[in-house]
């Protein structure tokens, strides 16, 4: 039988993030797109240039908040999947919350 790569994106928040950082990491079954973002409006456009790529599949890290994993479905749509890591208070952004910063 025939299977499709899975094509799927992780988005992570870091502040000095710029056009090199990210990297595909490759296996039979998926192919898996890191991409850093320094805020939510960059990840939104991240996301939605992943989802024009071809990507299906999209998960956030834990400095996502309930409001910018919120504004990554709605960019994306309701055919991709959208999943996030959670922490109540991401330790590399001072113990806050994305929701807090941006």
């Amino acid at each position: 039988s025939c299977t499709m790569k899975l094509q799927a994106a992780f988005i992570f928040l870091v502040g000095d993030a710029d056009e090199t950082t990210r990297a595909v990491v490759s296996t039979p079954s998926i192919e898996l797109h890191a991409i850093g973002c320094r805020n939510y409006d960059e990840a939104v456009s991240v996301a939605k240039a992943c989802v024009v790529d071809g990507v299906t599949a999209v998960e956030l890290c834990a400095g996502f908040g309930n409001e910018g994993i919120a504004r990554i479905q709605q960019a994306v749509g309701p055919d991709v999947a959208v999943g996030a890591v959670k922490f109540d208070f991401h330790p590399a952004l001072g113990f806050r919350s994305g929701d807090r910063l941006f």
